[in-house]
């Protein structure tokens, strides 16, 4: 097999205010794996949390592309990596997804299957996404409620965690006031106290939000778990559920795990906390990074199995260089073309010229 490394630029439309950081650009690595004439691609995007740029990640990925030249084809690739016998030195998770997702798409598209069949799915998965609202006044966190409620979004998530809390519940009023109908999550990225949070929860259960993901900062799952056995909305662990072992001692005590490929390590990873999970009373949520069509191509296609769908990472993007799984109405959607089903824009218009 041999393979390819691409760095890009993903600006997007609008800086993005979180309580930690603004962001209005990150880098993305494409990874391109070919075998008989057939090329499967991944996407590994950088990230100031998980201290990933795109050097580390390109060094990352080369090195994964020469163990992968030691076997005879793609489908025994995938495997070994399933199986974690492909790890070699320790891996970011970003890195091994995206490995995995350039194997799936290869192998996908040399059985003429698109990934959701390879996994055992029989249906398309198409779910509803939520859309982010970054942390702005509440009179434009309202104009861009209404427009993209217009569009056909039915789930907004309102990120909070400013310095002045009545400004977070001021910003959510005016959602709910343009959106009524909308279901509203609220993201404080680890930005409150547990004093905070308890002040804090009912009031944004007065005003219909359906759950809160990590209100608290990483790094004390047990307070997370406490205040989740006294909260009046449903509470999602993110930055303390990064892999299983994490999950497995939150089971039972959160309401849902947010799980995001690029921080848990793949699909198949994604399952194997999906299956942890079950039975538990913890719901599961499937995040993303910000990221192009092609970095969310892998989650969409377990996009069905997931309670709350957190998939627009691409659609914040100025420019998607990505297309195939949708979103645009307020629903993502699982190609039935083989392999992750993304196509590169340039590449179709070229095909047109």
């Amino acid at each position: 097999m041999k393979t390819g490394l691409r760095t890009v630029r993903l600006a997007l439309t609008e800086p993005l205010r979180i309580s930690r950081s603004t962001m209005s650009a990150r880098d993305a690595v494409w990874l391109s794996v070919e075998h008989d004439g057939v090329t499967g691609h991944g996407e590994a995007v950088s990230s100031v949390y998980y201290r990933l740029d795109a050097a580390g990640l390109a060094r990352h990925l080369t090195a994964a592309g020469s163990r992968l030249a030691r076997f005879p084809d793609p489908e025994a690739a995938l495997e070994a990596l399933r199986t974690g016998e492909l790890a070699g030195v320790p891996t970011p998770p970003a890195v091994t997804a995206a490995v995995e997702a350039a194997l799936l798409d290869l192998v996908g598209k040399r059985a003429g299957r698109p990934v959701h069949r390879l996994l055992g799915a029989v249906d398309t998965p198409v779910a509803a996404t939520a859309r982010t609202l970054g942390i702005t006044s509440p009179a434009r966190a309202a104009e861009r409620a209404r427009s993209l409620v217009a569009k056909g979004f039915g789930v907004l998530k309102v990120k909070a965690g400013t310095p002045d809390p009545e400004d977070d519940v001021a910003r959510v009023r005016a959602v709910r006031d343009a959106a009524p109908h909308a279901r509203l999550l609220l993201d404080p990225n680890g930005a409150w106290t547990a004093a905070r949070a308890r002040a804090l929860l009912p009031r944004f259960a007065e005003l219909g939000v359906e759950a809160v993901e990590q209100p608290l900062a990483p790094g004390d799952p047990e307070a997370l778990a406490e205040l989740a056995a006294r909260s009046p909305l449903p509470v999602v662990a993110d930055e303390d559920a990064v892999d299983l072992e994490d999950v497995r001692r939150l089971a039972g005590r959160v309401h849902g795990v947010n799980v995001k490929l690029a921080k848990c390590g793949g699909v198949h990873a994604a399952l194997r906390i999906a299956e942890s999970i079950e039975g538990s009373g913890t719901r599961l949520m499937l995040g993303c990074l910000t990221a192009s069509s092609l970095g969310l191509a892998p989650a969409v296609h377990l996009a069905d199995r997931a309670r709350w769908a957190d998939l627009d990472g691409h659609l914040l993007l100025a420019h998607d260089p990505w297309s195939g799984i949708g979103g645009e109405d307020g629903r993502v959607r699982a190609s039935g073309l083989p392999g992750l089903g993304v196509e590169r824009r340039e590449a179709r218009r070229a095909d047109l010229a």
